[in-house]
């Protein structure tokens, strides 16, 4: 294994000293893996447009990254920018200098890597959506991907899976409450057994050059919490009063109702993804990331569609 991380402290080395000019574009890859973007701007979208896709894209999102959590603590793998200065393996010469990030400063295990399990499956899924699309306006095409890794796995499982939607509340209910309890009891097994789950936050505190780098919001239960809120809310939002009388009413395939939801929940996501949850509480954060996670489907599909509803409702009215 130090091998394998060495390799990986080279290439890192050589991109920052050849590409070191490039970091808006590394960040800008970095921010179109992130689920965070898959939440507050993908699935708004897909979903306003092509619903099962959006719900498909959540399933596939939380799932792939729960898969990628249990991983993360079975695998015990190491980040770069502590390894480097931990290891013996450099003994007999100086340890390479690597420069560090924001993004860098994460507090959970390094492999595997949950950017690239995670675009993975969601790319899978709209890229399989637009082919999809595509053979159905020139069927000779017959284009396919094969679903290698292991977050294309999770999306290709999915797309036979067609019980998700239509999933009642107590079925989304007991799959939050199922992936919870899983991800809990690991923890308090292992831990019962002497083995700190946790131990990548120690870690980062010592080893990230800046303090305010280290955030609660990259440690493993606050990805936990963010995630399940997520579909928790989306379970909410599907069997609710507001989502049946408006996107599953007549203006519910209009144009225009689609494109003022689809507007409307960019910018209102938009404005609501700028509040931070206090981090000085953990368990007052963890909480309020629920929450927070749980109000994002919530608002996309079920109360901007029926304010929107309302809206282009009235002005029918005002015009007859």
């Amino acid at each position: 294994m130090n091998v394998l991380h060495d390799a990986g402290i080279q290439a890192t080395r050589w991109l920052q000293e050849h590409f070191q000019g490039s970091q808006d574009w590394f960040l800008f890859i970095s921010f179109a893996a992130d689920l965070r973007n898959t939440f507050f701007v993908l699935f708004p979208l897909w979903f306003h447009f092509c619903e099962p896709v959006g719900i498909r894209l959540i399933w596939v999102a939380v799932i792939g990254d729960w898969l990628n959590l249990v991983f993360k603590w079975i695998l015990f793998g190491e980040r770069p920018y502590w390894w480097v200065h931990e290891t013996n393996y450099y003994s007999n010469a100086s340890a390479p200098a690597i420069q560090q990030f924001p993004l860098t400063c994460e507090t959970g295990p390094g492999s595997p890597s949950g950017h690239a399990m995670g675009a993975a499956g969601v790319y899978y899924v709209m890229v399989t959506a637009l082919l999809s699309i595509a053979s159905a306006v020139c069927p000779n095409w017959g284009l396919a991907l094969p679903p290698l890794p292991a977050g294309m796995v999770v999306a290709e499982t999915f797309q036979h899976v067609r019980s998700i939607y239509h999933a009642s509340l107590r079925r989304y209910l007991g799959v939050t409450t199922f992936l919870f309890s899983f991800a809990l009891g690991l923890y308090l097994l292992l831990r019962a057994l002497g083995v700190d789950l946790l131990w990548t936050l120690e870690k980062a505190q010592r080893w990230c050059n800046h303090p305010e780098w280290v955030h609660i919001d990259t440690t493993p239960f606050a990805s936990l919490l963010r995630n399940l809120g997520i579909l928790f809310g989306l379970g909410l939002a599907l069997n609710s009063h507001m989502y049946l009388e408006s996107c599953r009413g007549k203006q519910g395939r209009q144009l225009p109702f689609r494109l003022g939801c689809a507007a409307a929940s960019l910018l209102v996501l938009h404005l609501f993804d700028a509040f931070r949850p206090p981090s000085h509480l953990q368990l007052l954060f963890y909480v309020l990331s629920f929450c927070k996670s749980a109000a994002v489907p919530l608002a996309t599909v079920g109360l901007i569609p029926y304010c929107v509803s309302q809206l282009l409702a009235t002005q029918d009215k005002k015009g007859v």
